[in-house]
């Protein structure tokens, strides 16, 4: 079970989530270090359990039909009691962590942090739990799912009492679009399995080659609304270019085709880890500048 609860919560993705809050409260400073190694203990392993395992599990009718699956991309849970258990893992660790973190805001009534934690958790278990499926919605799946990566940040700011301001804004939107960015690319590979399972998409609404096309515009507007943030982020800009790069290999892409894009999506995993480390050096280079400026 600790396996099959591994691979499920995608640790190859744990960063994804953990990075942004880690960030957005270090650089804003003010809070306790056990409270920032809690909020980002929690959304390295929990918040990504309760992620990508809730999913696992109702996905696991499309999945069984997915070559990808039973790996890195995610298991297949085709043992009810198997996911009986995994579910209820998923929904259960992160209370503790959240209870924690909602409770310190409580204290002080700061409701507007503990009001962004409750959406977070909220879109998690709303993309896949069934009754909810956001994910079968098209463009509220993508929109969604953006929420995942996104929400950490948000959060981390609002705990941290940071002022929010049209860069920190600009940053933030660009940020949101590189997720639907993201996840439109990620669900062109899965046109195939999706509708054999009956799963609605973006993707599967639109067709393969449609969704490669608006992903790889949602991440040329990522890239320049970074034009828009405080000086070294307009470099981050750059760091668009390399999805798109990624993205365009496949716009020739048809439904029947639609798995090769699996090749991209397997170099998008990676790519976050390079491009993670460019922007850490940028938030370096920003919190450097800021205390020159002081």
């Amino acid at each position: 079970m600790i396996r099959t609860l591994f691979w499920a919560s995608r640790p190859v993705s744990w960063i994804n989530t953990a990075f942004p809050f880690a960030a957005a409260v270090i650089l804003t400073g003010g809070l306790p270090a056990w409270l920032v190694v809690l909020g980002a203990v929690f959304f390295l392993v929990p918040y990504n359990l309760a992620m990508y395992g809730i999913n696992d599990v109702f996905d696991y009718a499309s999945d069984l039909r997915n070559p990808r699956k039973g790996g890195v991309e995610g298991s297949v849970l085709a043992d009810p009691a198997v996911r009986r258990s995994v579910l209820a893992w998923s929904s259960l660790l992160p209370v503790p962590f959240a209870a924690v973190l909602a409770g310190w805001s409580i204290a002080r009534g700061e409701w507007a942090a503990v009001g962004v934690l409750v959406v977070s958790l909220f879109a998690v278990v709303a993309y896949s739990w069934e009754g909810l499926r956001f994910k079968e919605h098209p463009f509220l799946d993508a929109a969604t799912s953006a929420t995942h990566f996104v929400s950490p940040a948000v959060y981390g700011l609002v705990l941290a009492g940071a002022a929010f301001t049209p860069a920190l804004g600009a940053l933030l939107g660009a940020f949101f679009l590189w997720g639907m960015a993201s996840q439109m690319f990620g669900a062109v590979q899965d046109v195939v399995p999706d509708r054999e399972g009956g799963l609605a998409s973006v993707a599967t609404v639109l067709g393969a080659r449609p969704t490669v096309w608006l992903s790889a515009a949602l991440y040329a507007a990522a890239g320049l609304l970074m034009l828009g943030t405080e000086w070294p982020g307009p470099l981050a800009g750059l760091l668009a270019v390399p999805y798109l790069l990624n993205v365009l290999r496949f716009r020739g892409v048809t439904d029947a085709t639609s798995g090769e894009a699996n090749r991209g999506w397997r170099l998008f995993l990676p790519l976050n880890y390079g491009v993670g480390f460019g922007v850490t050096m940028l938030l370096i280079g920003w919190a450097f500048a800021r205390e020159g400026a002081a």
